[in-house]
């Protein structure tokens, strides 16, 4: 019964990390199947009403929103919903992961007003669990500045745009002083995992696509974007992609009258070019 019970829980492992890559790949009809071996099996495993079938029924609602079946979504949520609201010591990661998961899909529906109350409640329990300028904060800000985007608020929009950038920004600083490219060091712990690199490529490719296409430009916003770009890619190994980021960010931040930035997207270029000795 051990060897069946490890047995299982590694087929959860393997069926949640397919569904999530799928769904990440925007291959939401592919990654249907998978989070149901992953609800099937966690239900052998935990029983029916365990807070371990969370992730599985949230990885399916959102295949199901993602591929325009909306009903099955919401009863996947609502499943979701019930067992979270009867678990009380359910951790805050799994709640920031619901309130979520029901902010996208109120605003998929156009409820707007909802959408706003589940993404406030994401980033409220994110914040005060990780901090206002934490990675598992900075999604919760970029996919209600999206709400607002779409009720033509742009004005708050672009500032909670501005705080996605910041606390991404903020992380992934702190992420490349533990790297072992910036020191010689063991690969830290707390390097990103998939989900989170796969987040904030969304994010801040989003909002740079938003800064670039702007009516009234701001190179130093948009600096910013760029210098968080790139301290991503170097982190996730990309190094082509960083340095070619990095210095459009060094040449926007030349332009401008104030430099403060110049030294630290500086830095950053020494590090990846010193990992690409052909690069000149």
């Amino acid at each position: 019964m051990e060897q069946l019970v490890k047995r299982q829980k590694y087929i959860i492992d393997v069926t949640s990390s397919t569904a999530q890559e799928f769904v990440l790949d925007g291959k939401h009809k592919e990654a249907i199947p998978a989070a149901l071996h992953a609800l099937r099996f966690a239900t052998e495993v935990y029983g029916s009403n365990s807070v371990q079938l969370v992730p599985a029924y949230l990885l399916l609602a959102e295949a199901s929103a993602g591929v325009g079946r909306l009903p099955q979504a919401s009863k996947y949520l609502s499943q979701a919903q019930w067992i979270v609201l009867r678990t009380p010591d359910c951790s805050v990661a799994l709640q920031c992961k619901l309130h979520r998961s029901l902010g996208l899909f109120c605003a998929a529906e156009g409820d707007f007003e909802q959408a706003l109350y589940h993404l406030a409640n994401d980033i409220y329990l994110a914040s005060s669990t990780f901090g206002l300028k934490s990675i598992e904060t900075s999604g919760g800000y970029f996919h209600m500045a999206n709400v607002f985007f779409q009720q033509n608020k742009t004005d708050i929009a672009n500032s909670l745009y501005a705080k996605a950038v910041q606390a991404q920004e903020q992380s992934l600083s702190s992420r490349l002083e533990m790297s072992p490219f910036a020191e010689e060091k063991e690969v830290s712990e707390d390097l990103m995992t998939e989900a989170q690199q796969a987040e904030a490529t969304q994010v801040l490719s989003a909002v740079l696509a938003s800064r670039e296409q702007a009516p009234k430009q701001q190179p130093g916003e948009t600096a910013r974007v760029l210098h968080a770009l790139a301290m991503l890619y170097y982190l996730t190994l990309d190094l082509s992609k960083a340095r070619e980021v990095g210095v459009k960010a060094f040449d926007l931040v030349k332009q401008l009258p104030q430099h403060e930035s110049l030294e630290t997207i500086g830095h950053l270029l020494k590090l990846i070019n010193a990992k690409l000795p052909c690069v000149k």
